[in-house]
This record gives structure tokens, C-alpha cells and sequence, in this order.
């Protein structure tokens, strides 16, 4: 069964590449700002993928708005989370933006056959480096109401909407991509705060996806969330009843070397019951992953992975010129991006 998501090096599909793509345990792939220098090129390098690659293919990409946009030019400017109850006066303004923002950026993505963009943040609060302005707020509620709203726009497209990073990343200072922060919290106040936007939408039914966080939350678990079978089976599985996919975060990152080296920390992911794993920036770890991980699971958990997986892939298609054309877009690619340059101009 596929689980790996991995990274392309540039602007064109390489024949190695071909090959790991093709791989049993390759599910997938996401796509960084390296990989674009204009949309003709991306499209042609996506393109190539789906017919020199003989499966399907989840193909991804961050492109939450604000500071984490991987195709930019060419493409609307998207606001930091953080410009809705930052900028506009009321909340019913805000949550009709952020539908519009969840619209526009997977219809966008959609028409460039991409299936997913891993989005929307949950974390709470802006004073974490990692996160910043890609939360929408430090209060619960409001948060949640706009995540939602965002989801809202992202399913009217037909894309999957992936909450991060689970059970919350807001509220530790260190950046997990260059080490393993702690969150020293009770769990009381994790569960009261940071974990509600997750049981919130969850009850709602609006995520299709969760991505862990690489922090260790000392007063649960002595491992991090996205290696941790306490916050992903217990909690996130049998407390609030997630039956979505579960994505690792990247296993690449400096947050994630508590667990040991790639094919320990990728073993340890799936154990602890991640379904898909994300691995970028590691061409070396990837091959040994490929080379050495054993997926051992029973006909029951493969063929739930196989379902998991098969409703990630986008329910729509758009074609680019006629999508641009339309009112609805012309109108969002106005509003958005003035939006996110209000944000810009107070911060």
C-alpha cells in the first residue's frame, strides 16, 4: 500500500524521479516553490506526472495564503489568515471572505489538477515563529468560525480540507522545522484551548484530513503528536472519533529527529497511526525509506487506508481560462489581494 509523499527537485520531471514516483510505497507528491517559475511550466511539469507516471497520484502543495504561498505570480495573492479579524469590521464580513479565500485558492490550484492544498491552519495564537499570521486568531470561537468558513469555500471547489497541526502548535516558541519544540502545558489546558478547533470541526464534519504537529507535549506523552499512538489512536481516533486520514507532518524536518533516522521516524509514524507521510528536502531518505521500510498491516487497516486516501483526490475540475473569466473570480482576485495588502501595510 502507498503511504510516501516526496518532493520534486526543479522545474522538470526527471527520469530518478520517474522511478521513485513509481515506487509501491510512493502515494503521492507535493510541490514547492522550487518546482514553479510560471504557471505554463507548472502545469507542463504536472502534466508530466500524470502521464509519464503509470498510477494515480495525490498531488499537493502549501498554498494557505499570506507568507505560505508557493505559486505566486500569476496567481491571486492570498491573505494571511490572520488579515480577516485583523482588517474587516465584522465577523459576517470575515467569514464571507474566508469562503471566498477557500474558494479561490483550490479552484486555482483544481484547474492546475492539483488535488490538494494542505490547509487550513488550526493552531491558536501568532506569537509561535512556526505560525505567526497563518492562524486566524488566539480565540477559540472565532477561529473556528472562520476555518470553517474557509472549509466552506475549499469543499464548494471540491478539495479535502486538512487541519494542522494537531493538537496544536500555537502555543510553543520554537519552530518545528529546525528543532523539537516542548509545549509543557497541562493537559487540562490543551484540551480546554488548542485541541478545540480540531473537536469542534471534527463534530461539524467539515475535515478530511489532520496533519500532527512535530511538538512533544510533555505533560501527555514523551513523544511527539506526529509519532505519539497516545495523541493519534486514543485521542484523535477513539476520543473524537476522526475517521479521516491522518498525514504525517514532514518527516524531513528538524522537529521530527527525536523519532531516529528516516525509516525509524517513518515507522514510528505509521505505528502511531499516520496514514500518508510526508517526506521533502531528504532525496536520501527517501531512497532508504523506499529501499527499507516494511509496511506490515491487516486486510482491514489497508483497505481503510485505500478509502482514506481515494477521498483526498479533488471531486472537481476547472478549466483556467474560463475560471478566470468568470465574476466570482474576478471579484475574489480583487478583494483578496487588497485584502492581504491592507494586512501587509498595518503590520
Amino acid at each position: 500500500m502507498s503511504t510516501l509523499l516526496i518532493d520534486l527537485n526543479g522545474y522538470e520531471l526527471s527520469q530518478e524521479e520517474v522511478e521513485l514516483l513509481e515506487h509501491p510505497l510512493t502515494a503521492g507528491l507535493i510541490l514547492f516553490s522550487r518546482n514553479f517559475h510560471d504557471r505554463d511550466q507548472l502545469a507542463a511539469l504536472i502534466q508530466a506526472v500524470r502521464q509519464r507516471v503509470k498510477k494515480p497520484l495525490l498531488i499537493t502543495v502549501d498554498q494557505e495564503g499570506g507568507r505560505v504561498q508557493r505559486f505566486r505570480e500569476g496567481f491571486t495573492q492570498l491573505p494571511a489568515m490572520q488579515a480577516f479579524a485583523a482588517v474587516l469590521a465584522t465577523a459576517d464580513e470575515q467569514q464571507r471572505l474566508a469562503v471566498e479565500a477557500g474558494w479561490q485558492m483550490a479552484v486555482e490550484m483544481t484547474a492546475l489538477d492539483i488535488d490538494l492544498s494542505f490547509a487550513p491552519v488550526l493552531d491558536l495564537g501568532h506569537e509561535c515563529r512556526a505560525i505567526g499570521d497563518r492562524s486566524f486568531g488566539g480565540y477559540v470561537q472565532a477561529a473556528v468560525n472562520l476555518a470553517g468558513a474557509f472549509i466552506d469555500g475549499m469543499h464548494q471547489a471540491g478539495m479535502a480540507a486538512t487541519g494542522k497541526h494537531f493538537p496544536g502548535h500555537g502555543h510553543v516558541l520554537a519552530d518545528s522545522h529546525l528543532e523539537t519544540p516542548y509545549d509543557e502545558r497541562s493537559r487540562a489546558e490543551i484540551f480546554a484551548c488548542d485541541l478545540q478547533p480540531f473537536q469542534q470541526l471534527i463534530k461539524q464534519g467539515k475535515l478530511d484530513a489532520i496533519m500532527p504537529a512535530h511538538v512533544i507535549y510533555s505533560q501527555c506523552d514523551s513523544q511527539p503528536a506526529s509519532g505519539s499512538s497516545y495523541w493519534l489512536k486514543d485521542i484523535l481516533r477513539a476520543q473524537l472519533g476522526f475517521n479521516g486520514a491522518i498525514f504525517s507532518d514532514d518527516l524531513g524536518m528538524k522537529g521530527a529527529g527525536f523519532m531516529g533516522d528516516f525509516v525509524a521516524r517513518s515507522e514510528k509514524a505509521l505505528h502511531a497511526g499516520c496514514d500518508l507521510l510526508l517526506l521533502c528536502n531528504e532525496r536520501e531518505g527517501v531512497i532508504q525509506v523506499l529501499d527499507k521500510l516494511k509496511l506490515e498491516e491487516s486486510a482491514t487497516h489497508f483497505a481503510a487506508r485505500q478509502v482514506r486516501l481515494k477521498q483526498l483526490f479533488k471531486q472537481k475540475s476547472f478549466n483556467w481560462s474560463e475560471l478566470t473569466k468568470t465574476s466570482r473570480w474576478i471579484e475574489n482576485h480583487q478583494k483578496l489581494s487588497a485584502l492581504q495588502q491592507e494586512w501587509l501595510a498595518r503590520k
